[in-house]
């Protein structure tokens, strides 16, 4: 069995938070952006479901934690529900995508699933920031939250690249496939190997968890399977090291084919 090492991440500073569902729901309506909600289970209050429509109508994850968690923010009045102000601001994927094609470049898209190291996301990023990536995809749920820790270590690459939050990985493919970029997926037992693909057409990667891999329905949404090389016997790359592999081998392809 295989055991990874989750990184302990740091306590919000208060400055970061928005206490209290009055709070947050003004804060909400006016359009700010949150990396996470954090509330008590079976909280009720009279504005409680016109937060969580809020939320899901901007993908923003909903945690459900102890009364605990939030004392351990050092706050009062919370009231049992906290919203954890983004630091990066989210984009439509399809206002980027468009955005891409009208300059008349071909979209290059990476799709994280299942990644939960926050620093794991954070050189990933900066690795796709340098290759020209236009867009990181990212699921709403199941994924580290993009904190300071996070930034830090892209090195602000975070900040600069575009990021977008889907509540689904799978409608966002189709969304990518109506566009028509065409979605590779990195899968170590694949047949295909990296090199006799073309990374210079409109292409999104989709990177999987080092434990769990690809979540089985959205590997199958992908148009291609690929896998790394390696002559040495082991389990699996890094996946940080795995998608600059990746990246370096697409951008290669686009500055030959420019």
């Amino acid at each position: 069995m295989k055991h990874f090492r989750q990184p302990v991440q740091s306590r919000p500073k208060k400055s970061s938070l928005i206490i209290g569902p009055d709070a947050l729901e003004k804060a909400m309506a006016e359009g700010r952006q949150l990396e996470r909600i954090y509330v008590v289970p079976n909280h009720k209050s009279p504005v409680w479901d016109r937060i969580k429509k809020l939320a899901d109508a901007t993908a923003t994850p909903i945690n459900r934690v102890p009364v605990e968690k939030l004392n351990g923010f050092n706050i009062t009045g919370h009231d049992g529900v906290v919203g954890l102000i983004a630091k990066i601001q989210y984009q439509d994927l399809q206002d980027v995508l468009s955005l891409v094609i009208d300059r008349g470049e071909a979209p290059l898209v990476l799709i994280l699933d299942g990644i939960t190291d926050i620093r794991n996301i954070g050189a990933i990023a900066r690795t796709a920031y340098c290759c020209g990536v236009h867009a990181l995809l990212i699921p709403d749920k199941g994924v580290g939250a993009l904190n300071d820790d996070a930034i830090a270590t892209s090195a602000g690459a975070l900040e600069k690249l575009a990021v977008c939050r889907v509540p689904s990985l799978m409608k966002a493919v189709d969304t990518l496939h109506l566009n028509g970029v065409k979605v590779f997926a990195s899968e170590m037992t694949a047949e295909e190997n990296i090199f006799g693909l073309d990374f210079s057409e409109p292409a999104a990667i989709i990177m999987g968890s080092e434990d769990k891999g690809i979540y089985p329905a959205l590997l199958k949404t992908a148009d291609v399977s690929f896998k790394i090389p390696m002559t040495g016997k082991f389990e699996s790359l890094n996946v940080s090291v795995a998608a600059g592999m990746i990246l370096y081998e697409a951008m290669k392809q686009r500055i030959n084919a420019g």
